[in-house]
């Protein structure tokens, strides 16, 4: 028993392949390993940006024996009256590589088969990693790959060189045109081109030697703690993006953290196309004051601990320089024209080849916006929020939105503010985008809540209209995320949107045909479902809420909180009972009901429960109308202890037809009060 260590040696590999060629490794090697009956321990998997690691801890030395058993024919087509095998048992004996005596007689499925168990002797480890390590390495695939040599084989990057030990002993392998050895290389700056590896277990060691870290968790505990170290020493707040993060991580085998500074002038360029300046072109990270204000300050991460790291900074400080003086360019170029000027150019930008031009669907948003502001009743101020439709996508043409695609929005708002419109407006022009992601922040004010649902819902229609609507495996307009961006909306700002009659709306202007528009609601209300389910609501009760109030995403939400918080009480399941039974006795009665006659009445449940019934009846009606859940939830509590008592004391069913037709036409009534909420048997 020993451990195993396979190096793959390659050039830099894309920061972004990292994490899925890493949970990849394991899970290959666990397959694999399995497969082959070979016993192992721990499986790690780690890399650099210049190789890929997996190193298996306490690894068998031989394969396990194993036992394939194979199943035959029938017993009754195997052998003869005689039990003389017959054709069909010596040809499946044959298939098998085994002798027609050594076939077994096994029950299965309760009928009588013959079997065939081959045993294979397992073979030592070393014969079998070959081939088993050769599997792993074809087995991994990239979102893009190379080949170097021979144009049948790929991987993310050329590999350069392999190391397989098992214990000290060599593994031979081959791929691309490398062989394997027990030499790795080190950091491509700081460490020897050639070191020697004994083992898995000095693997390590040897790499730390040559300013290689192979384990990432290490690496970004250094950047980490490198960037407290400057955070002390600039009296500063680093924000530490974790995607960020995580590629300066897969960047360095060696990580240095270092911070270097930029003109103070630039900070007059909006922070976020600074940050995304820093973030996105050169990996940095912002630094912050103390009350969260932009400093002139970024950290970057090294992969070279230089002689004299103020070389290093000074050529990161260049490099930034260049890239703000462009920002500084575009943020002054932009503004030499106005967004009214720029609103217009949309004419000229196409939207898609079917739907026109960018600004003619500036104008179908610019409607949806108003009519929804309207439908709410909302106290907006409908000439800001009119003004804010018309320059929402101003910024799409100017250069800064151009260069960095990300701050659409951001622009849109800062150039508003500079040109002196009302910071409403400015505002509204930013927050149509949000929420960006989920977990985002949602708009601050209505008037960006509502143009961002208008040019969802927009969107949602016109590529509906194209007829390119997301498939199970494509959705390139984005229409799942505008969906669930809408029903966010609704519920974080408390929207009571009617969906279907928004989607109606929006279809009018695009004139949509019918059976498009039901395809839209269903797949709206398919998200609905999905996110509600989301946010911990059981599937029952998300069902019965989207059947009481089928259009109205906010009162679904409410209804489907209250029902979820009914759940637990003992009053909510005698009603599911009592409603499920009242479902299954007319189904089962099949007698035409009349109306109730409370003079057949023979008991007091009857009477009890079928005065209740002409009260509660009403106000669950009423709840409903008014979307009063907690009201609703209080009338079905009130009924709900009458109908269990009518169920103990009242046999529906009586032999009396008069007596048995009457209670039928009662349970019509209890039918009649659940069928205004829904069909309760969901929640049983």
């Amino acid at each position: 028993m020993s451990d195993l260590l396979f190096e793959i040696g390659t050039e830099e590999i894309p920061a972004r392949f990292m994490p899925k060629t890493l949970a990849d490794l394991v899970q290959y090697a666990e397959e694999e390993l399995s497969g082959a009956h070979i016993p192992y321990g721990e499986i790690k998997s780690e890399c650099t940006p210049r190789r890929l690691v997996i190193t298996v801890k306490e690894l068998s030395d031989h394969q396990e024996d194993s036992v394939e058993v194979s199943k035959g024919p029938m017993k009754a087509q195997a052998f003869d009256a005689e039990g003389n095998p017959t054709k069909a048992a010596q040809g499946f004996a044959r298939s098998k590589g085994v002798e027609v005596s050594a076939l077994k007689v096994e029950t299965i499925g309760g009928a009588e088969y013959v079997v065939a168990e081959k045993r294979t002797s397992g073979q030592p480890t070393m014969e079998v990693l070959p081939q088993l390590l050769e599997k792993i390495i074809h087995r991994l695939s990239f979102p893009k790959s190379m080949y170097w040599a021979d144009k049948s084989v790929r991987f993310a990057r050329p590999v350069r060189w392999l190391v397989a030990l098992y214990g000290d002993r060599p593994v031979d392998i081959s791929f691309g045109g490398v062989k394997s050895g027990t030499t790795s290389r080190g950091h491509r700056f700081m460490g020897s081109d050639s070191v020697p590896v004994k083992d898995a277990a000095s693997y390590a060691a040897a790499m730390r030697e040559n300013f290689v870290i192979t384990d990432p968790e290490e690496r970004k505990a250094m950047i980490l703690a490198g960037v407290a170290e400057i955070e002390k020493e600039l009296g500063a707040k680093v924000t530490v993006d974790p995607e960020l993060l995580e590629e300066n991580v897969h960047l360095n085998e060696y990580p240095i953290p270092f911070y270097g500074s930029f003109d103070k002038e630039f900070l007059d360029i909006p922070a976020e196309v600074l940050i995304l300046s820093m973030a996105k072109n050169q990996r940095y990270f912002p630094v912050h004051d103390a009350n969260g204000k932009l400093m002139a300050n970024f950290i970057g991460v090294s992969n070279n601990r230089a002689k004299d790291m103020n070389v290093v900074r000074e050529g990161n400080e260049r490099v930034l320089r260049a890239r703000l003086y462009d920002a500084a360019f575009f943020w002054k170029e932009d503004q030499q024209k106005s967004l009214d000027t720029r609103a217009e150019e949309l004419k000229n930008v196409t939207y898609q080849e079917q739907l026109g031009s960018v600004y003619d669907k500036v104008q179908r948003i610019k409607k949806l916006t108003l009519w929804l502001a309207d439908e709410l009743r909302s106290d907006v101020d409908r000439t800001k929020l009119a003004r804010a439709c018309d320059l929402a996508k101003a910024d799409l043409v100017t250069n800064m939105v151009y260069e960095f695609s990300d701050v659409q929005g951001v622009m849109g708002r800062e150039y508003a503010r500079k040109a002196g419109e009302p910071e409403e407006v400015a505002l509204a022009l930013y927050e149509q985008y949000l929420p960006r992601f989920a977990g985002d922040e949602l708009p601050s004010h209505i008037a960006g809540a509502l143009l961002g649902i208008g040019e969802r819902l927009d969107t949602l229609t016109a590529i509906y209209k194209i007829g390119l609507e997301p498939t199970s495996s494509q959705d390139p307009y984005g229409l799942r995320r505008a969906a669930r961006t809408i029903n966010e909306l609704v519920w974080g700002l408390s929207l009571d949107i009617d969906m279907d009659k928004a989607l109606e709306m929006a279809a009018a202007q695009l004139e949509l045909a019918p059976e498009r528009i039901e395809k839209m609601k269903a797949f709206i209300a398919l998200r609905q479902q999905v996110q509600l389910r989301e946010k911990g609501f059981s599937h029952e009760a998300v069902a019965l809420a989207m059947q009481t109030v089928p259009s109205r995403p906010l009162q679904i939400y409410r209804l489907a909180e209250v029902l979820t918080k009914a759940s637990g009480e003992a009053w909510f399941a005698e009603l599911i009972t009592a409603a499920v039974r009242v479902k299954n006795l007319l189904s089962k009665s099949g007698e035409e009901a009349g109306s109730v006659d409370a003079a057949k009445f023979t008991s007091e449940a009857e009477k009890n429960l079928y005065g209740e019934l002409g009260k509660l009846t009403k106000e669950a009606k009423s709840a409903v109308e008014r979307c009063e859940w907690d009201k609703l939830a209080a009338t079905m509590a009130e009924l709900a202890p009458v109908i269990a008592q009518f169920f103990n004391d009242v046999l529906v069913m009586d032999p009396d037809p008069a007596v048995r037709a009457n209670r039928i036409a009662l349970l019509k009534e209890c039918q009649a009060f659940f069928m205004q909420i829904g069909d309760f048997s969901i929640l049983k």
